[in-house]
């Protein structure tokens, strides 16, 4: 096993790493600028699953975010000589303020290098804190590199954001804050993981002094390093990452983390975009609080665990990580929230193209309420209509829905589950393609900032008719896109090259079904 200190050369047992860690975070000052945050009880969240669930309120921090703890554990300790040449870091956000309001404490000038997708809300909130501003590059890799380069240049000490002994340290405070304050009954923690250095932190502290209170990571199903670290053994470079939880959205697990959470961390839980938008909605209406959606992870992941094991009357804490969030990505997550709550069904059904039969839909549905109902006239015998219907995981789950207008008759497709119809065919259903069109439907992501859907069509270029297309700003770090192309049989070989060489992701979906019914 590799060593985890820079001062320890030879191998160490698992115990020994955990002595070194909890002694470090015991020693950590992170109360010159750090608050102890509330453990707070979330009633509604509680009473809706039969366990008790306390919230760690760690958005109540100076800069709205727990970073603050370990970037100040970890400029604390600089010596003089480091001090005089200042700091440097690279941040999506959350530590990079962090590491400026720390230096500002201290007295230290700080340099922070941000990707240019980097929410404004983050950006200027380094700005207000007395932190230098770099943006570079589009996404964290290159904001990093550019920042190590900048490190060596000019002789400042980089901060690291997460894989780092004292960075970890400031973290596990938040473990002995939650020890201190619920001495009581406590059967697991959940975590957000990002790189890994809070759920890092927070396994060494309860594991050395409560070893049977379970530590739970949860990460985005599209960011799941620690997940594919666990299971491969060994620490993975994840090829693609989702950016709607930015915060956490990294692509490899820190070493040093690494190291304590394969001993310490008992499980990892993933969750996907919408239930994070519903555990966005359930701390809000528990606490009238608005957390970005890294910073409702771990609440997402309890009502996961409790939905698999079904457990019953144990208490469990969630650790409400961050609430830097910019205003206009609201709209989205309340879009997204009823769906994760399992509150809306997205169905596609096919009824006769007669006079009686949306009054007869209707009467079929009974007395769900319809939430989102779109149609349009298309010559034939048949009559699609897109429509969202309210639902109720317990009382009336969408299996009873799909079930019930089935056996009326109707045919009925299901697309609660499919993005293209969440994202972008709910808002374009309206015709279908011309006949004889040789239709490639794409769907793309590419880093979101001014000028950016100008830079995209003009990647685009040309060469082909483009027959459908939809954008629309959710205020996330990238910009999603739906389009079709008209492509001649004989170029269509050569449409893979050409989209790899624009350098944005994207899914072909001329196969997928909601295209196919409202579109095609």
């Amino acid at each position: 096993m590799t060593s985890f200190s820079a001062n320890l050369r030879t191998p160490v047992t698992p115990q020994q790493l955990l002595s070194e860690q909890v002694r470090r975070i015991l020693a950590a000052p992170v109360y010159d600028l750090a608050i102890e945050t509330p453990l707070q009880a979330a009633p509604a969240l509680s009473a809706s699953l039969g366990n008790q669930v306390l919230l760690k309120r760690e958005d109540l921090q100076p800069t709205f975010s727990f970073k603050i703890r370990g970037a100040y554990t970890r400029l604390s300790r600089l010596t003089p000589a480091q001090r005089e040449r200042g700091v440097i870091t690279a941040s999506a956000g959350n530590h990079a303020q962090g590491v400026a309001l720390a230096a500002s404490h201290l007295g230290l000038k700080a340099t922070i290098v941000m990707p240019t997708t980097t929410p404004s809300l983050k950006v200027e909130g380094v700005r207000s804190r007395g932190g230098h501003v770099v943006l570079h590059g589009e996404s964290f890799p290159h904001a990093l590199a550019h920042a190590l380069q900048l490190a060596d240049s000019e002789g400042a000490t980089f901060v690291p954001p997460f894989d780092d002994p004292d960075v970890i340290a400031g973290q596990g405070t938040v473990a002995m804050e939650i020890l201190r304050q619920r001495p009581g009954a406590l059967d697991a923690i959940f975590v957000p993981v990002g790189g890994g250095g809070l759920v890092a932190g927070i396994a060494a502290y309860v594991k050395y002094l409560r070893p049977e209170v379970k530590v739970i990571g949860v990460e985005p199903e599209d960011s799941n390093c620690l997940q594919a670290a666990l299971a491969a053994g060994e620490r993975v470079i994840l090829p693609q990452v989702g950016t709607f939880a930015d915060g956490v959205a990294v692509a490899q697990v820190g070493a040093h983390c690494f190291e304590l959470c394969r001993h310490f961390v008992d499980e990892v839980i993933t969750v996907n975009s919408d239930e994070l938008c519903a555990a966005i909605k359930d701390i809000y209406d528990d606490t009238r609080s608005i957390t970005e959606p890294s910073g409702a992870l771990a609440v997402a992941g309890i009502k996961k665990y409790v939905a698999r094991e079904g457990v019953q009357g144990q208490t469990l804490v969630a650790i409400d990580s961050g609430a830097n969030v910019n205003f206009d990505r609201l709209r989205h997550v309340a879009e997204r929230a009823e769906l994760g709550e399992q509150r809306e069904a997205i169905i596609a059904v096919t009824i006769p193209e007669q006079p009686g039969s949306f009054r007869a839909f209707c009467q079929a549905l009974g007395k769900r309420q319809i939430t989102e109902f779109n149609y349009r006239y298309y010559p034939g015998k048949e009559a699609r209509l897109f429509v969202g219907v309210q639902t109720h995981p317990l009382h009336d789950p969408r299996e009873n829905l799909l079930t019930n207008l089935a056996e009326q008759g109707y045919s009925v497709l299901d697309l609660t589950d499919n993005e293209l119809a969440k994202l972008h065919v709910r808002h374009t259903v309206g015709g279908h393609a011309a006949p004889g069109a040789d239709e490639r439907v794409l769907r793309f992501e590419f880093p979101e900032r001014p000028g950016a859907l100008l830079g995209f069509l003009e990647r685009l270029g040309k060469r082909w008719n483009i027959s459908l297309f939809h954008y629309r700003n959710h205020g996330a770090a990238e910009a999603r896109v739906f389009a079709a192309l008209e492509v001649p049989g004989d170029e269509l070989a050569t449409l893979p090259q050409t989209l790899d060489e624009m350098g944005y992701r994207y899914w072909d979906e001329t196969e997928n079904p909601a295209y196919k019914l409202f579109l095609g």
